[in-house]
This record gives structure tokens, sequence and C-alpha cells, in this order.
């Protein structure tokens, strides 16, 4: 259904080079994200406090990558997610006549479509903690599993230099951020597999009857295009990924929106928390980056961000950073920790946006 050999081939064919730096420069500049990283995970705990005192959870390694390294681990994280749904459209295909010679046309075409979007992507990631991908030599994990955390080198320098801020500083504001991440999985066991699990159910409610793909395409097309049924609104501010959803698909992308606006907003809070305190010119890295965030890029780039739902992520980080910043206002860093209990304590996309409505349920519930 993919050849994924093709896509690792196929986005780093076409990936951008990166900044240009000497052999010892890129030498010196992964050996300070190392640091950099280490010395952001003490910060990190002691001004998030979600690992208690004495308590210490399996460690995950980090990795300082180029961006086709980014592109392989990203590949190893969607074959494994990926593998239920497309077994079960390969199954599917096998009842076809010619299955297996479409199937394996078809794989290479996605193969090259998944490609060109990773090579698109690779250029604007700083960072990741990737979570779904099998330990191998290449990806090392945890004894026990679990993630690894990325630090794409050449992006993050590519980045100091557009915004002329401190190198060293830029390099430790963002391991602020992506350590936050690390945190977040290493200090809640069941984050990992709960999030797999609403990927999982979103993945099994994917049609793959291809009319009915089909038909939903063509309806997401009108929709985009400003051809929606009458009295039919809100179409215009979702993506082409939203819009080729069912409903119950809705419903389950509603709670992992507010997961993940949960976690970006929590590693922006943190990053904000902590920065004043290790990161001389953090004010100015923070006023230019929003405005680079803000302003995007050229035309083409921002129809692409809108297309594959990028312009959502932004608003996740915007959202989850006020949903944390008013629930620590209004009860405490060991008030807002509570959020990590249990599935049944994270928001939901409608406490996001009124985070008092988190403390009522979660708080006074508690109390009375």
């Amino acid at each position: 259904m993919v050849d994924w050999n093709l896509a690792v081939a196929t986005a780093t064919r076409l990936v951008r080079p990166g900044p240009d730096v000497s052999r010892d420069e890129a030498r010196e500049i992964v050996a300070e994200l190392r640091r950099h990283a280490k010395a952001a995970e003490e910060h990190v705990r002691a001004f998030t406090r979600m690992i208690p005192e004495g308590a210490e959870p399996e460690d995950t390694p980090v990795l300082v990558v180029d961006r086709a390294g980014w592109v392989r681990a990203n590949v190893a994280g969607f074959r494994e997610v990926l593998r239920p749904l497309l077994d079960k459209m390969q199954e599917r295909r096998g009842n076809i006549p010619g299955g297996a010679v479409l199937g394996a046309v078809g794989g290479k075409v996605t193969g090259v479509e998944l490609g060109m979007l990773l090579s698109f992507l690779s250029s604007r990631v700083l960072g990741q903690y990737e979570t779904f991908a099998p330990a191998t030599r290449e990806l090392p994990a945890a004894p026990g599993g679990g993630g690894r955390l990325l630090l794409v080198a050449p992006n993050i320098v590519h980045v100091e230099r557009e915004l002329d801020v401190a190198p060293h500083d830029f390099r430790l504001w963002v391991c602020l951020h992506e350590e936050t991440h690390r945190t977040q999985f290493t200090a809640v066991p069941w984050l990992r597999d709960h999030l797999e699990g609403e990927i999982q159910s979103f993945l099994g409610e994917t049609e793959v009857d291809p009319m009915t793909v089909l038909e939903r395409l063509r309806e997401a097309a009108q929709s985009l295009a400003g051809g929606r049924p009458e009295g039919e609104e809100g179409e215009e501010g979702r993506s082409l990924v939203e819009l080729v959803q069912t409903p119950a698909q809705r419903e389950i992308l509603g709670r992992l929106t507010a997961v993940m606006s949960l976690l970006e907003g929590h590693a922006d809070y943190v990053m904000d928390g902590v920065g004043p305190q290790v990161v001389p010119s953090v004010a100015e890295i923070r006023e230019k980056f929003k405005e680079r965030r803000a302003k995007g890029a050229s035309r083409l780039d921002m129809a692409l961000r809108k297309l594959l739902g990028l312009d959502a992520k932004l608003r996740q980080y915007r959202d989850g950073e006020r949903f944390v910043r008013a629930v620590v206002d209004e009860v405490g860093m060991d008030g807002f920790n509570r959020v990590w209990t249990s599935p049944n304590t994270l928001p939901t996309k409608a406490e996001i946006a009124k985070p008092a409505d988190w403390v009522a349920r979660v708080h006074r519930k508690a109390e009375s």
C-alpha cells in the first residue's frame, strides 16, 4: 500500500540543503545541542514539578539529526502507527481482480507523495519527541520502550540566522520546549498508550471503499472552493485533512486536538517560564519568533500550511499556552499537574477555550 523505502528515497532526494557550515562547526553545534538538552532536562523538571523528588523515570535518548534523519525517524513511526489500517486496506484490495498489480503501482505513487510531503516538512521542524517508531540501532529508545527526542540541527541553525539572534541562547531556548515534551511522556507513563489508542480509533473509522472516499473528497473540494450547501457554516476554517473525515473521526479529532493543544501549550509555557532565568536574550528571541510564526512565508507555503492543517497546529500553541497559564494562575503548578492524573483529567476541546470549566470539573468536583 505504501512503498516506505521509496518515500524515504524521495524525501532525501528532494530535501533542501541546510545552512552552510564547516565540518568543525557542525561538530560544535551537535555537541552544544546535546549539552543544552541535558541542561534543559534539569530546568524543566524543576519548573514543572512533574517528576517527584527522588523518582527517576526511564531515560530516553536525545538524537541530534539532519533533515534526512528526521525523515527516516518519521517514516518508521508512520509505518508502525498505520500498520493496522494498511493491513485492512491490503486485505480488501486482495479481493479485487488485479488488486496485486494495483497495489504495487499505488504503493509507488503513495511512497512518492509521502516523500514529497516529508521533504516539505523536514525543513520546518526544529525538534520533535518521536514516540511510535520501534527501537533500532539508528533510533534507540529506553530499555522498556518509549520514544526519543529529535533535534534537527540544520533547521535550528537556519532559524537562528534568519532571526539574527544569539545562537547559544536560541539553541537552549529550543531545547527547553522540546525537553518539556520529553518530560511529559517520561513522567506520564500512560500518555503514549492513550495517544496511540486515540489514533488507532481514528484510523479504525477510516473508509476503505474507494467510491466513498472519492465522494468525500468531492464534497471537500466543493467546501474549499466555497461551494458548500447553503446554511452549512464553518467549513472554511477546516483543512482538507479535516474535511474528508467521518463524523466519528471528527469527534476523535476533537479529543486529539485538545491533547495536542495541552502538550504544545504546556511546552511554550515552560519555555517562557524557564527562559528568563537561563536565556539572557529570551525576550528578543520570543518576539522575533512570534513574528515569524504569524507572518509565515510565501503564498505557496501558506497555501500548503492551510491544506495540511499546519495553521491549526499554530493555533494549538496559542490556545494551549493560554489554557495552561490561566489554570496555573488559578490553582498553581501542582494544581495544574492534576491534568496528568489520567485520561479523564485531560481537558476537552471546549475546556481548552474555557480553562475555568476544567478547573471546576477537576478541582471543585474533587474537593466536594
